[in-house]
């Protein structure tokens, strides 16, 4: 999405670390990763205004970039007909409403609408979630 991220996500192995450490640590990887490709392709006006959504604080402390905001939102998809609204949702979010980005939702090509309509993966692999084995449903996360 344009300004925003959906994703469901399912740990294991999380060795007690809370949800907020866990998605945290990935917001600051990814955050790394845009600005160096930023840096790489000579967009300077975007890492300025990065740069301008640091607060003072954390410019002190080293911080040059604001990529993410600090929160985020998630659901606990305690059921597999929770989860299935919540992807539907997801599916529908480019297609549907203010965004009309596709005229099909399989046509967003960071969606997993694509694999979960018709089998083909498309730029990121995707699993279906009712592949996952021993997937325990009180720690698959929805953003």
């Amino acid at each position: 999405m344009p300004n925003h991220v959906h994703a469901l996500l399912a740990f294991r192995n999380t060795q007690g670390q809370s949800i907020n450490a866990i998605v945290g640590n990935g917001k600051r990887f990814m955050a790394y990763e845009l600005v160096q490709r930023l840096q790489k392709l000579g967009h300077h006006d975007v890492l300025t205004q990065l740069s301008s959504f640091v607060n003072k604080n954390e410019k002190l402390k080293g911080k040059l970039h604001e990529v993410f905001e600090p929160s985020f939102d998630w659901k606990e998809c305690s059921s597999d007909k929770f989860l299935e609204q919540k992807l539907n949702y997801i599916h529908e979010n480019p297609y549907r409403g203010k965004w009309s980005l596709v005229q099909q939702p399989q046509d967003y090509v960071h969606s997993s609408a694509r694999y979960y309509l018709s089998g083909q993966q498309g730029i990121y692999e995707v699993l279906n979630y009712m592949e996952l084995e021993n997937i325990d449903l009180s720690k698959a996360l929805l953003d």
